[in-house]
């Protein structure tokens, strides 16, 4: 019988299993732009554990492994920043990303669960050679707002999607 992947909210106890899953995925990022001093690469825990408590994460389990996340916060402008969606390597093309971008939407807008505000907008970013990332947010109704150049070889696309 094999097991199936669950998905739930993320807590304090998951904060390192994130944190090495965080590391592992971002390896393909560092090769693709020739930087290995880029900040998910460079996250403390306390950092990662800050950026839980001031947001929402969810993680994705197969077991008691976890095998992709994602992190989120609403600003006060409406504005919920998504970032650092990851999965597993040998869990992609599966489906979880976009079912933990899919939870993570549905959590942000779920007013019942927190006073105002009220997510307006949902907006994340990727580097300009990302392929796939980029393929995963404009099939989920994301479009590209703006570009920054941030260095030789890295150009952060922002991509943004109004709330329903």
């Amino acid at each position: 019988m094999g097991l199936s992947v669950t998905i739930s909210a993320a807590d304090a106890q998951d904060a390192e299993h994130i944190l090495k899953l965080q590391y592992l995925c971002y390896q393909s990022e560092a090769e693709l732009y020739g930087d290995w001093s880029i900040e998910p690469l460079t996250q403390s825990l306390d950092a990662l554990r800050a950026e839980l408590d001031e947001g929402h994460g969810l993680v994705a389990r197969l077991g008691d492994e976890v095998v992709a996340s994602v992190r989120a916060r609403l600003d006060e402008d409406g504005t919920v920043r998504i970032a650092k969606l990851i999965v597993h390597p040998r869990m992609r093309r599966h489906g979880l990303g976009g079912r933990l971008l899919d939870g993570i939407e549905r959590h942000f807008a779920d007013t019942t669960e927190r006073p105002a505000p009220s997510a307006k907008r949902f907006r994340l970013f990727t580097g300009h050679r990302s392929e796939g990332n980029l393929r995963l947010y404009r099939r989920k109704g994301y479009a590209q707002v703006s570009t920054r150049e941030v260095g030789p070889r890295l150009t952060l696309v922002t991509l943004e999607k109004d709330a329903a």
